[in-house]
């Protein structure tokens, strides 16, 4: 009967250790996901889809939006965790606090609307290639 409940207790234990690494993990990983520009990145597809909302229901739609974006982050941060070990986000997370690391922090929102305008021309133009190809 001690056999058995040693046995349970030290599962437990480890169980909850396993957990508290998990959530130092994952703590870490969503720190990435802030200093990385993701959040600015959301921002930004936030601010262009509020263009489509009609002004009396924004703020409605603005306190959904935002109630969603822990999930969205939650599951971010899965696949993090799934592609990268807790060293790796350590290591990611002090390349993030060099000089370096901050400048892309800050220019993340720039470089994302840079992007999207750069994609968006880019497909303009993929229209007519598509189209020259399609008849």
């Amino acid at each position: 009967m001690k056999k058995i409940v040693l046995t349970f207790a030290l599962v437990l234990a480890a169980q909850i250790g396993m957990a508290q690494t998990n959530e130092a993990f994952k703590k870490d990983v969503l720190k990435v996901i802030e200093v990385t520009g993701s959040a600015s990145q959301m921002k930004l597809a936030k601010d262009q889809i509020l263009k489509m909302i009609p002004k009396e229901k924004q703020a409605a739609f603005l306190v959904e939006f935002d109630a969603s974006l822990p999930s969205l982050y939650d599951k971010i941060a899965k696949v993090y965790m799934e592609e990268y070990s807790h060293d790796d986000i350590k290591q990611i997370l002090k390349f993030y606090e060099t000089p370096v690391g901050k400048k892309m922090t800050d220019k993340a929102g720039v470089i994302a609307e840079k992007n999207m305008a750069a994609s968006q021309e880019w497909g303009s133009s993929l229209q007519g290639m598509m189209m020259k190809y399609m008849q």
